[in-house]
């Protein structure tokens, strides 16, 4: 596997020479562990692993470029990320790491193999670059994780590109590809929620249904539970502009009635 290699030269390219003592590498039936002598170089962290370099041993990272051992010279941790992402697998634990070594477990258990099957597809049709932190986000998606907040400049990129899209409220979640794919249409409806057109037919229905006293917002957001009250506000604003229902009153004693005008309005 290209996450095992490369944590394995990883290794041999950034232990610390100083200190006496071996790589160790044990492998189990569903885990890899490895352990290097030397913490993490200074500067960096599990926090920043992806984002920052610091070669401990810059001309060993060269000699194993030029043997073309390694595939992206100082990209080797975000190699395996990738590579553990798309075979949706756990993200590497350094739990085991100290200032005395960088202790690494690559789990090798398949959590979705559904999202595997997506992530190949994707491979092939798109023709866009995807980053390693791309990829972490379409694995929070995936797993119905929220998308780590230094990460989120990125979705909007990745909604034009139609590969995520904005489900219920603020959520976020895979492309009607991606359900489509995996056989579970039912689910992606149930996740996308209702379109902002039914939403406004759902509330227009019911003003329509009581109009002899009116509705007010606290039922009317009862109409649809799943949308946050700002959200109702906005469609039924959208409602009155488009001349199709009204409000009498102000603040919560409101209450909206069907068309430009109520019978109260008339009175």
């Amino acid at each position: 596997m290209a996450e095992t290699r490369e944590a394995i030269l990883n290794a041999v390219c950034h232990r610390n020479y100083q200190l006496g003592g071996n790589i160790f590498v044990r492998q189990y039936a569903r885990r890899l562990e490895l352990d290097s002598p030397g913490g993490f170089p200074l500067g960096i962290t599990v926090d920043n692993i992806l984002d920052r370099q610091n070669p401990r041993n810059r001309r060993i990272a060269e000699v194993l470029t030029k043997c073309g051992l390694v595939e992206r010279s100082g990209q080797g941790m975000n190699l395996i990320y990738e590579e553990l992402i798309k075979q949706s697998k756990p993200s590497p634990d350094f739990s085991r790491t100290d200032q005395y070594q960088v202790g690494i477990t690559l789990h090798g258990t398949v959590q979705d193999p559904a999202f595997v099957r997506f992530v190949e597809k994707v491979s092939k049709e798109s023709t866009a670059f995807f980053g390693t932190h791309d990829w972490m986000i379409f694995a929070s998606i995936g797993r119905g994780d929220k998308v780590a907040e230094p990460l989120r400049g990125r979705i909007p990129r990745l909604i034009d590109l139609g590969l995520i899209e904005r489900g219920k409220g603020r959520t976020l979640l895979l492309s009607r590809r991606y359900y489509e794919s995996v056989g579970q249409k039912g689910a992606y409806t149930r996740r996308k929620g209702l379109d902002r057109e039914t939403n406004l037919a759902l509330l227009l229905k019911h003003i329509e249904d009581n109009r002899e006293n009116g509705s007010k917002l606290d039922e009317l957001c009862q109409v649809i539970p799943s949308l946050p009250r700002t959200t109702i506000q906005s469609l039924l604003k959208t409602l009155k502009q488009r001349g199709k229902a009204s409000l009498v009153g102000r603040t919560n004693a409101g209450r909206w009635f069907p068309g430009s005008s109520s019978p109260r309005a008339a009175d």
